[in-house]
C-alpha cells in the first residue's frame, strides 16, 4: 500500500469518525439536552464542549483536515485515477466539517460558555443556540458521511495505485483470477 492510499484511507476513517460523532449529536445527544430544563441542558452542553477538547478528538478532527489537504494536493500532482473523488471527499470534509465548525459551532460553544445557564437570559440564549447549532451540526454529519463515500469511491477507482505501465507483470495463474 502506497502513501496516497494510506492517506485516502486515513481521510475515510477520520471522516467516518467525525461524521459519526456529529450524527450521534444530531440524533441523540442534542434531542436529549433539548428535553432537559434549559439551565440543565446548557450546563450539560458546556461540560460536553469542555470535555471534547481532548487530545484524541483533536488529533482526529484536525489530523483528518491535514490528511485531506495532503491527499488533495497529491491527487492533483499525481493525476491519479479517482482524483475527483479524492478532491470531493477532501472538500466535503474541509468545508462541511472544518469550516462549518469554526464558522458556526465553535463560536456558539464559546458564547454559550460565557452565559449563566440558569438565568432567564441563559434560558433564552440556550434556545437561540439550539436553533443555530443543530442545523450546522447536521451539515457536519451529512458532509462527513458524504466524504466517507467519496473516499471509498476514490479507493475503488484505484486512486493511489501505480499506473499500469509501472506495475510489475504477473505470471498467468499467479495472483490473478481467470474468468
Amino acid at each position: 500500500m502506497n502513501l496516497t492510499k494510506i492517506l485516502i484511507f486515513s481521510g475515510l476513517v477520520g471522516s467516518a469518525l467525525i461524521g459519526g460523532v456529529s450524527f450521534t449529536f444530531g440524533t441523540a445527544i442534542m434531542g436529549s439536552l433539548q428535553r432537559m430544563p434549559a439551565g440543565q441542558g446548557a450546563a450539560a452542553m458546556n461540560l460536553i464542549n469542555a470535555r471534547i477538547q481532548n487530545p484524541l478528538f483533536l488529533l482526529i478532527f484536525c489530523g483528518t483536515a491535514l490528511v485531506c489537504l495532503a491527499v488533495a494536493i497529491l491527487a492533483l500532482v499525481k493525476d491519479t485515477p479517482g482524483k475527483w473523488w479524492v478532491l470531493a471527499g477532501s472538500a466535503l470534509y474541509l468545508i462541511g466539517v472544518i469550516v462549518v465548525s469554526f464558522a458556526v459551532n465553535i463560536p456558539l460553544n464559546e458564547h454559550l460558555a460565557t452565559i449563566d445557564p440558569y438565568s432567564a437570559a441563559g434560558a433564552a440564549e440556550w434556545q437561540t443556540y439550539l436553533t443555530k447549532w443543530n442545523p450546522a451540526n447536521n451539515v457536519r454529519a451529512i458532509t462527513g458521511t458524504l466524504a466517507v463515500i467519496a473516499f471509498a469511491l476514490a479507493l475503488h477507482a484505484g486512486a493511489g495505485s501505480q499506473p499500469a505501465a509501472e506495475s510489475s507483470p504477473q505470471t498467468p495463474g499467479v495472483g490473478t483470477v481467470w474468468s
